[in-house]
């Protein structure tokens, strides 16, 4: 930890914390970077190219249930837990640049940096949120807002025309060893609760709990709609500006205008951050999804018209549809025992990406069925969803432990 006051000790593990954390998340989208480059040499078929990508969340929720049912998240210093995750996500990554990317090999090293990642983006949120005073959603924001930027990336790769398939990938492994090195740098905060006993039953209250139930029923909207976008986006925009635009700068600006749409949410995250600690937790993430939620059901009627005014909407829906997400993450922590915190916040990001993989793959069967002018329409459902869960939550007096009674 730096000298000095508590202000500057906290700025720095804050710092040191983020950076670690997107520097180990590269992990998981750097086959998904790479993966035109992969497809062209390996001839990967469709099923391949997509477990790159949907084995590292099958990973990350099978790494966050066992991680919950064991409370390695509460009972594992979290620096220990975060380096040695790290770590050997940094080796299974590499693994793919010495075998072939096509073979059953190269999905089961996906599946193992997923459950590696398990051990990295929920502790990461639990090492900011033990720095928290007054400022929970921020800590958090913070940390999502950096990873969206890393969730970005692909499209701005394949914008740029690919590179070369193992620079990409030794980066990644090279970025998450550094971070598995970096992590001790940073402290463990003032908050860090005793570590608890072992007890299985401990995530049952995820559900149990009424005020936690309905913060994780908003979380789950939020999810239905967020990680669907983020797959389709490129594609809509790609077959959008197909029809007006010509063909040779359609796909590069369709690409510009995904990495621009997915990016801008970082704003989203961090803005949000700074306005839910002062207007309150449920007041934030009713208006972001109501917003996003809006965006979802109209986006399809722009499909074919001024690319203009359809990227000015998408980057609309960008900025809203992540700005709530880490403040589901700071509710769990201000609501759970503090003791839990850790098991909690794993349990709801095992839920969450649990649906994702769902709609993701929901998303081909709407828009063979209903066109893309109405594709999305079904991802407003989420939103809604949780706009219901959260505005029971605020109602609840235990809302009163939100963002220092900022409900």
């Amino acid at each position: 930890m730096v000298p000095g006051n508590r202000t500057q000790s906290k700025v720095f593990a804050i710092v040191v914390i983020a950076a670690c954390q997107v520097a180990a998340m590269s992990l998981w989208f750097s086959a998904s970077a790479v993966l035109p480059s992969l497809t062209a040499e390996f001839h990967l078929s469709p099923f391949t190219q997509a477990a790159l990508t949907s084995g590292v969340q099958l990973g990350f929720v099978v790494g966050c249930v066992v991680s919950a049912l064991l409370g390695l998240a509460d009972r594992v210093d979290p620096r220990r837990l975060f380096a040695a995750s790290a770590a050997i996500g940094a080796i299974a990554n590499a693994g793919l640049l010495v075998i072939d990317p096509s073979s059953w090999t190269a999905l089961a090293l996906r599946v193992i940096t997923g459950v590696s990642m398990a051990g990295v983006y929920p502790i990461g949120m639990k090492l900011a949120a033990s720095w928290a005073k007054g400022d929970m959603g921020l800590m958090v924001g913070i940390l999502v807002g950096a990873l969206t930027l890393g969730s970005a990336s692909p499209h701005l790769f394949n914008a740029l025309g690919g590179v070369a398939w193992r620079i990409p990938l030794a980066i990644a492994s090279i970025g998450a060893l550094a971070a598995a090195l970096a992590i001790g740098l940073a402290a463990v905060g003032p908050n860090r609760a005793p570590s608890p006993r072992i007890d299985p039953r401990a995530v049952l209250s995820a559900w149990r709990d009424v005020p936690l139930r309905l913060a994780n029923l908003g979380y789950l909207g939020h999810m239905w709609e967020l990680y669907a976008m983020w797959a389709w986006i490129g594609v809509f925009l790609d077959a959008s500006f197909a029809l007006t635009m010509p063909p040779a700068s359609a796909g590069v600006a369709a690409k510009l205008a995904a990495f621009a749409t997915v990016a801008s949410g970082a704003i989203g995250c961090v803005g949000a951050g700074l306005l839910a600690d002062r207007l309150g937790r449920t007041t934030l993430t009713i208006i972001a999804m109501a917003v996003s939620g809006s965006c979802a059901a109209s986006i399809g009627l722009l499909f074919g018209g001024d690319p203009t005014v359809l990227v000015i909407v998408c980057i609309v829906w960008g900025i809203s549809i992540v700005a709530d997400s880490a403040q589901f993450s700071a509710s769990i922590a201000e609501l759970a025992d503090p003791s839990r915190v850790g098991t909690m916040l794993t349990v709801q990001t095992a839920l969450g990406f649990t649906l994702t993989l769902a709609t993701i793959h929901l998303m081909p069967h709407f828009v063979a069925t209903m066109g893309w002018r109405y594709a999305f329409v079904p991802l407003a459902i989420g939103p809604a969803v949780g706009v219901w869960a959260m505005a029971r939550l605020r109602a609840r007096p235990e809302a009163a432990r939100l963002a220092g009674g900022n409900r």
